[in-house]
């Protein structure tokens, strides 16, 4: 069960960019598992992609394809990943593309696939083809368009994932609006997910890549549940420019304001995916403080929130701190002190001076770690560099649910 997290009540719609979504049975039956995102003639497109060498074929074309044409048409499939399918896997996201963009009247490089689901089975293409019949027919744009979507493209996700926030630039109302999927194999660079934003601001397209670079930074790529990363991820950030708002300048009020809402979206979702992490009891957030460069203290965030022995100390609500402590010392972080590191839990002091604190109680770490909503912070005492992470914990139902995910 997902922790404190419910679906969406609305989304914003985005002027320029019509949804539909269809049951075409690539794995499952009786529930959509295709979708269809169509955007206006003209609308620029931003993209960040796993860094996983053993891409998924669906990531390497529509790589080719941003990089040669303007897109019209993302086209996104739940249940199978097409990874660890060769060539034969690039032949089939290339016809899946084909498929579409023969019945809309476009090019195929205006086509962008995206896959999510299990790896090493090859796409079941003849069922794109009816599917697309209906999706093209069915395209629409208000809010449960957008909701719809976000069903569809669920694998192992219990709650539908979106967010929409608004703001004003020049005067005008700008919206920005995403939905992703994602709850296991999480880890940058990125987590297993798939994420589609859309924004009617007018951003110039250097700019629309570097604020979703900086965006996903501090959301998708700061996340984890596993410790794993996707073959198949990537998140979309497309701009129609249909509200008149110009961005045109780093430096501008426009692009801090926009930059600020386009996190937020990024951040709610990524937070989305971690509350719903597979088996997860428990959301953590785990903040490194006091580190000599950000880079160090992501370096022990990351070392703490990969240790199955934290994780499980965190499902069994355990204050068992010397595990933190222990996998703080292990993260390789050169002349550490460890006399300068401190931690707390939910506000609890627990370690300081290299021991614990003398004020500490068993009762004081009982209670800190009882709730769903944890956060540890650990300062280092190294110098003023920090960083925000979110896990998960590690429970009987994480091992559950991914030994039965191909049965």
């Amino acid at each position: 069960m997902a922790v404190g997290l419910k679906p969406p009540e609305t989304l914003v719609p985005i002027k320029g960019i019509r949804l539909a979504t269809a049951e075409a049975g690539i794995r499952y039956q009786g529930r959509t598992d295709v979708a269809v995102m169509e955007v206006v003639h003209g609308t620029r497109a931003a993209a960040v992609f796993t860094r996983n060498a053993f891409c998924a074929a669906p990531v390497t074309v529509a790589r080719e394809h941003l990089a040669t044409a303007t897109p019209r048409f993302l086209l996104i499939n739940a249940g199978n990943a097409n990874a660890g399918t060769g060539e034969e896997g690039l032949r089939d996201a290339r016809e899946s593309c084909r498929l579409l963009a023969e019945r809309a009247a476009c090019i195929e490089a205006a086509v962008l696939p995206f896959s999510t689901g299990v790896i090493g089975e090859l796409l079941p293409v003849h069922r794109f083809g009816p599917a697309i019949d209906h999706l093209l027919i069915d395209l629409h744009s208000g809010s449960e368009a957008w909701m719809d979507a976000a069903r569809a493209i669920m694998t192992t996700d219990t709650v539908p994932k979106g967010a929409s926030r608004q703001v004003e630039i020049g005067g005008r109302t700008v919206t920005v609006t995403g939905i992703a999927k994602g709850s296991g194999m999480i880890h940058p660079d990125m987590a297993t997910m798939l994420a589609f934003i859309g924004t009617d601001a007018d951003l110039a397209p250097g700019l629309l890549q570097s604020t979703l670079e900086s965006a996903v930074g501090s959301s998708f790529n700061s996340i984890t549940v596993d410790g794993d990363t996707s073959t198949n991820d990537a998140c979309i950030l497309l701009a129609t420019g249909s509200s008149g708002a110009t961005v045109d300048s780093v430096d501008s009020d426009a692009y801090r304001a926009f930059s600020i809402v386009l996190e937020e979206v990024c951040q709610q979702l990524a937070q989305a995916i971690v509350r719903d992490g597979e088996g997860a009891t428990k959301f953590v957030t785990l903040e490194v403080v006091e580190a000599a460069t950000t880079e160090e203290a992501r370096q022990v965030a990351f070392t703490v929130a990969h240790s199955p022995l934290v994780k499980t100390a965190l499902f069994a609500s355990d204050p068992n701190w010397g595990r933190i402590l222990a996998a703080v010392g292990r993260a390789g972080i050169e002349g550490l002190d460890a006399d300068g590191v401190w931690l707390t839990i939910n506000g609890v002091s627990i370690a300081r001076d290299g021991g614990r604190d003398p004020g500490y109680t068993e009762a004081q770490g009982v209670e800190a770690m009882a709730g769903e909503e944890i956060n540890i912070r650990i300062g280092l005492g190294r110098g003023d560099a920090d960083t925000r992470i979110w896990t998960t914990d590690l429970s009987h139902d994480y091992v559950r649910i991914n030994a039965e995910y191909r049965s």
